[in-house]
């Protein structure tokens, strides 16, 4: 399990959010269409003041998509980010909101790889659509996180970069072998984009063997990489409830904006 149902984000650091957006925008709900006419509910916070560069992509835990991916997705505006969080369930669950008695898992399991980069597409149409961005990252979590990682061995997403928190590596340690459910570690040598993965050390789901291997296999492949494990952090340690780590979270908000300012450097240059 992640974060509570009634979980929220930190913000990011003070000085990283722009004056006059300091207040946040409200994010908008939408229902998207993906490839195989799936549709599906996001929330699209857009940034009035955006500082250039990569558009952000959510990509929720095992609950898909509530409260606390749409206040992350405001959360990125007051740092001059567009940003976008979808759900995953739209095939077996439709686009309405849920609470928190949602059977999350029974619908998980009814996720697909292709799927979910088909709704991944279409988030990345909807931000060019409606912010005019052009280059995108995923952020995930969990779930997501791993998602997000194996974004990145996909070329016709068309991202820049993917960044992942405490993303499962391997889902095999805890009796999921399903080819569907996302395993990164199992395609470690297909990814080809940069990557910030960041992790807990206290995180009893990801060994830090697993993380090691990761962080090994994209060195060995000569993948520009960040792999960061916070000692002491829990699993979804990224929320303002945990106020021990708090110190961990406004590190982690640094280097996702200044991977996105990296990333969006790189990606100005090479449409030169």
């Amino acid at each position: 399990m992640c974060f509570e149902f009634d979980a929220l984000p930190p913000r990011p650091p003070a000085d990283r959010v722009l004056p006059r957006l300091a207040g946040g925008a409200a994010a908008e709900r939408l229902t998207l269409e993906s490839a195989d006419g799936t549709r599906f509910a996001a929330a699209l916070a857009e940034c009035p003041e955006p500082v250039g560069g990569p558009a952000v992509i959510i990509l929720p835990d095992v609950r898909g998509l509530y409260r606390f991916y749409i206040d992350l997705a405001e959360r990125f505006v007051t740092a001059g980010r567009h940003a976008l969080a979808i759900d995953y369930f739209g095939r077996t669950a439709g686009d309405a909101e849920r609470d928190d008695e949602f059977d999350f898992m029974a619908h998980t399991m009814q996720t697909t790889i292709a799927q979910v980069q088909a709704d991944i597409a279409a988030a990345r149409d909807a931000l060019a659509e409606r912010t005019g961005a052009t280059s995108f990252v995923t952020v995930g979590f969990c779930f997501g996180g791993a998602h997000s990682d194996l974004a990145a061995t996909n070329p016709d997403l068309g991202l820049e970069a993917v960044i992942s928190f405490y993303g499962t590596l391997d889902p095999g340690r805890f009796g999921v072998d399903s080819p569907d459910f996302p395993a990164p570690l199992r395609h470690v040598d297909e990814i080809r984009l940069p990557v910030l993965a960041l992790f807990g050390g206290a995180d009893q789901h990801i060994p830090a063997e697993d993380v090691q291997a990761f962080d090994d296999a994209l060195t060995r492949n000569g993948v520009p990489h960040d792999v960061v494990t916070y000692p002491g952090a829990p699993h979804s340690f990224f929320d303002r409830a945990h106020e021990e780590h708090a110190e961990a979270s406004e590190d982690a908000w640094r280097r996702i904006l200044d991977f996105l300012e990296k990333v969006g450097a790189g990606a100005a240059a090479a449409h030169q």
